[in-house]
């Protein structure tokens, strides 16, 4: 038998640690299996969904993105060549788009914590204990926060500080229980954008329309044409 055949998949060793760790429980097993689910399919396809459209209505700003890429690849020795994380660093305007994508996006409708002492808020009290739903929509569309809010503006990136960021922009969690497939997403989000602009053109075949309920869905279908730039 060879030693791969002894590896498993992530359920099989989750399996096998739950006879040494008391917190791995069945119940807790579906649920993360479930969250796992979500997370590696719906949440990027819809947040790449999103981008899609959201690019397709703003020309400016697809304009500006496809001029970043371009730039990439003129400035390479060989175009053809793999992406570097210097290429990926480079990418300013890219993760403003990305950014701006996902605070629209909202895919996860709200972060769980749970109260580790009674906490006062506003003359009322919040029991030790208790869980707390943080609705992050409530934060990213707030016209406190952001101006224009339900607006598509990737340029506002250029003036917001590290500081608001931290406090005002949660889409992987905030604190010390952010998502450890941040960087990862992002990174993901990009190389996608890369290949889409650089390579391709889209065009609309139907209206797109989305709404929250309360996860972000396209009720009547995402349909567009994509064909190759050299075609």
């Amino acid at each position: 038998m060879s030693p791969d055949s002894h590896r498993g998949d992530l359920l099989d060793h989750i399996m096998k640690e739950a006879d040494n760790e008391k917190f791995l429980t069945e119940e807790f097993i579906v649920q993360l299996m479930y969250s796992l689910i979500f997370v590696f399919s719906d949440s990027l396809s819809t947040t790449l969904a999103l981008a899609v459209t959201l690019l397709h209505e703003h020309p400016l700003a697809l304009q500006e993105l496809i001029a970043e890429h371009e730039a990439i690849l003129k400035n390479k020795e060989n175009p053809d060549s793999p992406l570097t994380w210097s290429d990926y660093k480079s990418m300013t305007f890219t993760l403003q788009v990305i950014n701006e994508t996902l605070r629209l996006a909202n895919i996860s409708p709200g972060l769980f914590r749970k109260a580790t002492e009674d906490i006062q808020f506003k003359g009322y009290t919040i029991p030790a204990g208790w869980p707390i739903l943080i609705a992050a929509p409530a934060v990213h569309l707030n016209s406190t926060k952001y101006e224009d809010p339900l607006t598509f503006n990737p340029w506002r990136w250029k003036e917001l500080q590290s500081t608001f960021i931290t406090k005002s922009f949660m889409p992987f969690g905030f604190g010390l229980k952010q998502c450890a497939g941040a960087e990862y997403s992002r990174v993901l989000l990009s190389t996608f954008l890369h290949t889409l602009v650089s390579k391709y053109r889209w065009t609309k075949v139907k209206d797109v329309k989305f709404v929250r309920a309360p996860i972000l869905k396209f009720p009547n279908g995402f349909q567009f044409k994509i064909s190759a730039k050299n075609n």
